[in-house]
């Protein structure tokens, strides 16, 4: 009876030895893994990495090894570390570091413990975004622009800043993604120091290309907020107005646009053409004047001058000097274009008000035949 109980004893006593014995090596296994790893991030020898991944392996060998949270954390430190280091793969791996260290990090769920270990933490998530943006530019090197998407989607999943977004919208646009290059450039629009005028520009942009004309304005118009010298985001304004027919909107920018480009032949004559729609016969012929200074062989200026003068002399036939006026600016817009039919109609009323017989004859056969063709 003595002699089983103390069989039983020893037994237990060489358990609990041998026990105890196994913890004490994992336990300098992983002292002597973060010593070497805490080496490597004075060094960046990746001799001293791999000699960190020795004992880390030597401290995960058993089953119960993996409910250790120091053994996780360290293993998962060392892994992404490699992923970095080693990207090329000069190593034997079972598993993909990359995959490894999130695999690590996937089992770091004590909270208490996450916040004691936060700065490990955060540097095993950045070595883990590092690793995942060489691949993401591997990727673009290969036009491989889906999985250059998917890549990117990675490192903003752990080290979102702002040019893995800027990335990712990109790329958003490439693929024909425009919900989520909406989504993406409008994170950078929320405040103005992360917004750029391209920034506004490509949203604005994205959203024309969508129909939605009143999103691409209220993007230019806070891109005007944030940049109110910006040329490219007033003209873009603009020309959005000018889509959209908000003429009166046009003219309230008219003297800032034009203090910017007073030489642009095309503003020139689009503020000269708002002027004429909201009413102010004035402005417009000056604008449309200026327009024929800069190039008197302009088109819609010479045309729309002549109208000008036209609808005047319409209005008072015995007015022969806004006759003359209407007839040289409709025949030089007639020479400009032959064929504009909108030239040849505003003459052909002319000549019938004036009694031109002669020239209204030539302009209604002119019509005619293109008419015929």
């Amino acid at each position: 009876m003595k002699s089983d109980l103390y069989k039983h004893i020893i037994t237990s006593t060489a358990v609990i030895i041998f026990f105890c014995t196994q913890l004490g090596w994992a336990q300098s296994n992983i002292k002597e893994g973060n010593n070497n790893f805490a080496r490597y991030t004075k060094s960046g020898d990746i001799k001293d990495l791999l000699e960190a991944r020795k004992f880390a392996d030597l401290a995960y060998k058993e089953r119960r090894d993996s409910s250790s949270y120091s053994n996780t954390l360290l293993r998962g430190l060392v892994y992404s570390s490699l992923a970095v280091a080693d990207s090329n793969r000069t190593q034997k791996y079972v598993k993909d570091p990359i995959d490894e260290a999130e695999f690590m990090l996937s089992r770091l769920n004590d909270e208490q413990l996450n916040f004691e270990n936060e700065a490990q933490i955060n540097y095993l998530k950045k070595r883990l975004a590092a690793a995942y943006l060489i691949r993401a530019n591997r990727a673009l090197t290969n036009n491989n622009y889906d999985e250059a998407y998917r890549l990117f989607g990675k490192v903003n999943e752990y080290n979102s800043t702002a040019n893995t977004k800027h990335n990712l919208a990109l790329l958003s646009e490439r693929l024909d993604r425009p919900d989520d290059a909406i989504k993406l450039y409008n994170e950078f629009i929320q405040n103005k120091s992360s917004a750029k005028p391209s920034y506004i520009l490509t949203l604005a942009k994205i959203y024309l290309n969508k129909r939605d004309n009143n999103a691409a304005k209220n993007v230019l118009l806070k891109g005007r907020e944030y940049f109110p010298t910006n040329k490219d985001i007033l003209f873009a304004l603009l020309n959005l107005y000018a889509s959209s027919g908000a003429y009166d909107a046009i003219v309230a920018l008219a003297e800032e646009a034009t203090a910017m480009e007073p030489e642009s032949i095309n503003l020139n004559y689009l503020i000269g053409y708002a002027y004429e729609v909201t009413g102010d016969r004035e402005k417009a012929e000056s604008y449309y004047q200026r327009t024929l200074e800069l190039n008197p062989d302009d088109y819609n200026s010479n045309y729309e001058l002549g109208l000008l003068y036209l609808r005047d002399f319409v209005k008072d036939p015995t007015d022969l000097e806004k006759q003359y006026e209407a007839q040289k600016y409709l025949l030089k817009a007639n020479e400009i274009d032959p064929n504009a039919v909108k030239a040849l109609k505003s003459l052909a009323v002319l000549f019938d008000k004036s009694g031109n017989g002669v020239q209204l004859e030539r302009v209604n056969s002119q019509l005619s035949q293109m008419n015929m063709n």
